[in-house]
């Protein structure tokens, strides 16, 4: 039986926003919406970018991508890096292009610095600097992360208190981004002109009610990686690419407790401890970026009726776009 498709308006339907945790959901009910809406699916995922990293990043599969177009997967070796910026400009161009088409862009995923990008614009970054890297790096393994993340309070309180003590990538980039400036790198990001939108734009976020059902998930999401390869795949991956661990692909929650299993530092008990334990403080990081976003439509992605209010959610949004923010 053919699936009924809600008729649009001849303007552009809204963007819609479909954000939440790692486990949240967020892919079932995007594939729900496909199977109802005539939508094209744009991830928001700084992992799913990369080629070759499959079964850690939870990418969607062939039958998926057949069954609903999908852009900015596989579009960059792990070797190489992918901003948030960059992210922004691609994603509008898509909105536009999938507009065009007379179809709904979904911008589905958990990457929250990239829906801040894609919101509220983003402020043109230096690049990186090996130099101060390096010092940075050395100052660490001397004194620990959690004391440059308190160096960071100091000069970035915004962006520290979004920032786990132990986030090694950000707190170096931020720290970065201070010495190179001279300004924090939370007031940079404000101060960027918000892009314009071509059309409402509709933010969903699917929070969990009960953080230990979520815990849950995420450890049996976690364990099904392990036994679907993931260790294999990042194996096979060092063999294929010149790959090190301070790679942004190789930072990724999963891939870098892998990495440290194949090194020896991790047995297979610590590899499933460490990974799970990551993925949760990637939940709870991601949860505090949302508790601070304004405009959303909060609905419980624990409540079994989940995908069905989105899709009216959605459906009275296309029908009335004027009482979106």
């Amino acid at each position: 039986m053919t699936a009924r498709r809600t008729n649009l308006p001849d303007r552009p339907p809204p963007v819609i926003l479909l954000m939440g945790p790692t486990a949240s959901g967020k892919t079932r009910v995007a594939m729900s919406l496909a199977r109802r809406l005539p939508v094209e699916i744009v991830s928001v995922d700084s992992a799913i970018v990369y080629r070759g990293m499959d079964i850690g990043t939870a990418k969607p599969d062939p039958a998926m991508r057949a069954e609903a177009p999908h852009h900015l997967i596989d579009i960059i070796d792990p070797t190489d890096a992918y901003s948030a910026a960059r992210f922004a400009a691609d994603a509008w161009r898509l909105v536009a292009e999938i507009h065009a088409r007379g179809r709904i862009p979904i911008l589905a995923g958990g990457t929250m610095l990239y829906f801040k990008a894609f919101r509220e614009g983003l402020a043109e970054l230096p690049p990186a600097d090996p130099a101060i890297r390096r010092r940075i790096d050395m100052l660490a393994a001397e004194r620990g992360w959690p004391a440059l993340h308190e160096i960071l309070r100091t000069r970035d309180p915004d962006t520290a208190a979004r920032l786990e003590p132990t986030d090694a990538q950000r707190i170096q980039r931020a720290l970065e981004v201070c010495e190179l400036t001279g300004a924090p790198m939370s007031r940079l990001i404000s101060a960027a002109p918000a892009p314009p939108a071509p059309s409402p734009v509709l933010c969903i976020s699917l929070e969990p009610s009960d953080r230990s059902v979520l815990h849950a998930r995420i450890a049996e999401r976690f364990d099904g990686m392990l036994a679907a390869g993931l260790v294999e795949e990042l194996s096979a991956l060092r063999v294929s690419h010149s790959l090190h661990p301070d790679l942004p692909a190789m930072r990724c929650v999963g891939y870098r407790q892998a990495w440290q299993y194949l090194d020896g530092v991790l047995d297979r008990d610590g590899l499933r401890l460490t990974g799970i334990a990551a993925t949760r403080q990637l939940a709870k990081r991601q949860l505090t970026w949302l508790r601070g976003m304004q405009d959303l439509r909060r609905l419980d992605c624990l409540r079994p009726d989940l995908e069905a209010v989105v899709i009216e959610t959605i459906e009275s949004a296309i029908a009335q776009p004027d009482k979106l923010p």
